[in-house]
């Protein structure tokens, strides 16, 4: 009797509190959308809004907050405050704006670095409705082919090819056509995928509701019954889809995306697959006009509200006050430092980034501190490879989808030995290659690069590969750092070629890679981790979710971004959410659907419905 009594009062408490009880300004109160303007594809005019460099000069006066990082995590946030009224000052280590988000051009050939397709960005949805707000309207989606995802399995003498589809119905009709006898094993799949992956609400209400709350849904096992999320969380990929089916190609198209977050089946949740899963279930999309559309059009509305977004501006500590609250950020100007002030520090660079270099090493030392650090580990860390094409998609074969290349269907195993071999030998054969070609996903390329195409590759590459030319200059690092790179586009040339007959090695004018270090150098990513912190089990353990909050340890200092709820560009923009609700007093989860049943409403107004 007791304990349901117990349910009740805390289920009571969570709904008063945590639906009702917002009381801070909601940035979502105003539909802010204005009529689409004419995208901006001049690199001098959009660079005016990138690249803005910083000098103390034009440090804002009166700040209410600054964040430290231009991602989306960082970006998104300073949007969300900027749209209640606050000066909020951005600073960026690099020496353009975006984070993962931004763009890179060479030899005339532009590359995204981080953003290769999202999901759930079917109009009225709450994340797309949020992304419509958050750029006043002007950020433009473009859907991918349908089947989004294609799966290579095997050798080239033996490679079976498994087509995704998005949407519910499709996703398990091709499935079932292409394993036959499996329709079982497929439906249950799916839906323990939607089932589970809708119940990461309850991660993000772990991190808003009262500390002795959380803990109480945990310690006294209720959290299991009312979240499915935390229910399937303890459980690894590898053990729940080994129960569903034996067939080892059909297991493989089931966890072929934990190449999206970085874990291996055997050490990933089954909740976060699951979010990876149902995320794109429900489509997937490019920005149009490419990924630095989505700072070039958040920036502006920081900027109306009396904020700045800075580049060129590393920040080398936080300032504390003797009272150990956080007032400030230190930036190194050539040798000098410049102190800036406001009263509070958000940052988005990061938990390791955060706590082990931006402290002072007796706050550092902080049981509190080192609690939170105890409990994750780096993330892994991987290659890129960027191509500059020759010739239309259409003369290239190229879609708008992406290719998920693997050696074989034991990803377990094949990675495992890979990160044991020799680097050199690894080189020669790697097990999984992500294939992307963002021109042929954006409707405005041919318009900016005629008669051109680019594909990006990725894989995975452990940081200690490269760590021993980590303090060289990274334009002119050793002769052996680049013939190992240069090993690694050999062999992933070799399987794209393969892959893609109709790209020809003439047809190759631009050719690159970026390693772990360039993550270093260019995102300020610790062991060039691409994901953030590892995503592994004990990322999911709800006392994990509970203690990893915007608040940390130390008064007026909050975290925002993947680190603080999972990686990715939703992840991240989820983090900006929950910091944004701690610091505004308010579930801006639940605004963002509340402002897509309007938006819902107003459509079908309009629309005469």
């Amino acid at each position: 009797m007791i304990v349901p009594l117990l349910f009740c009062a805390v289920l009571a408490f969570f709904v008063f509190k945590y639906v009702y009880g917002s009381s801070g300004p909601n940035p979502f109160e105003k539909d802010t959308r204005e009529p689409l303007r004419k995208m901006v594809h001049d690199k001098k005019e959009k660079n005016k809004v990138l690249k803005q460099g910083f000098v103390a000069s034009k440090v804002p006066e009166n700040l209410d907050a600054i964040i430290i990082g231009s991602g989306i995590g960082g970006l998104g946030l300073a949007v969300l405050l900027a749209k209640v009224g606050k000066r909020v000052l951005v600073l960026e280590q690099h020496d353009r704006a975006g984070g993962c988000c931004h763009t890179f051009t060479e030899k005339g050939f532009e590359f995204d670095v981080g953003i290769h397709y999202v999901g759930e960005l079917s109009e009225n949805t709450p994340f797309y409705c949020t992304l419509e707000q958050m750029t006043n309207g002007q950020l433009q989606w473009e859907p991918l082919e349908n089947p989004f995802d294609v799966v290579l399995l095997g050798p080239p003498e033996n490679r079976r090819r498994y087509p995704i589809y998005s949407g519910k119905a499709r996703f398990t009709e091709e499935l079932k056509k292409r394993f036959p006898g499996e329709e079982k094993a497929i439906d249950e799949f799916t839906r323990l995928s939607l089932k589970t992956g809708n119940g990461v609400w309850m991660a993000a209400m772990l991190k808003l509701m009262p500390l002795m709350v959380a803990k109480f849904l945990i310690s006294s096992g209720l959290l299991k019954f009312v979240s499915f999320f935390y229910k399937m969380a303890p459980r690894t990929l590898s053990d729940v889809v080994n129960e569903l089916t034996d067939n080892k190609d059909l297991r493989a198209v089931f966890t072929y995306i934990f190449g999206t977050y970085g874990n291996l089946p055997k050490d990933a949740s089954f909740s976060m697959h699951s979010l990876i899963t149902a995320h794109y279930m429900r489509g997937a999309w490019y920005p149009k006009g490419g990924s630095s559309q989505i700072a070039y059009n958040m920036i502006p509305i920081v900027e109306k509200a009396g904020g700045a977004v800075l580049v060129r501006a590393p920040v080398n500590r936080i300032l504390f006050n003797s009272a150990k609250e956080a007032c400030g950020v230190s930036v190194l100007k050539g040798q000098e430092e410049v102190h800036i002030h406001a009263p509070m520090v958000i940052s988005n660079a990061g938990l390791y980034n955060t706590y082990e270099k931006l402290l002072p090493k007796e706050l550092q030392a902080m049981p509190a501190i080192q609690k939170q650090l105890s409990m994750v580990n780096h993330g892994g860390s991987g290659l890129s490879i960027f191509l500059g094409l020759n010739g239309t998609k259409e003369e290239l074969g190229l879609k708008a989808d992406n290719y998920w290349i693997f050696s074989d269907n034991n990803y377990n195993e094949m990675l495992e030995s890979y990160f044991k071999e020799d680097r050199e030998e690894s080189s020669k054969k790697m097990p999984v290659l992500f294939a992307s070609s963002p021109s042929a996903k954006d409707s405005t390329w041919n318009e900016r690069s005629p008669g051109k195409s680019t594909l990006t590759l990725v894989s995975f590459a452990p940081y200690e590969w490269f760590e021993e030319w980590k303090d060289e200059k990274v334009t002119n690092r050793s002769a052996e750092y680049k013939a190992l790179k240069q090993k690694f586009i050999d062999g992933a040339l070799e399987v794209i070629l393969e892959v893609f007959p109709k790209i020809t090695r003439d047809k190759i004018e631009y050719v690159d890679a970026g390693t772990p270090l360039t993550n270093m150098h260019y995102i300020a990513a610790p062991k060039g981790e691409v994901y953030g912190i590892d995503h592994g089990m004990a990322r999911f353990n709800p006392e994990f979710t509970t203690l990893m909050r915007p608040q940390t340890p130390l008064k007026n200092l909050y975290l925002t971004g993947q680190d603080l709820f999972t990686c990715g560009f939703g992840g991240a923009l989820a983090g900006a959410l929950s910091c944004g609700s701690v610091i505004l007093n308010r579930n801006l989860h639940l605004d963002a659907i509340g402002l897509a049943k309007r938006m819902k409403y107003l459509n079908k107004k309009l629309k005469g419905e």
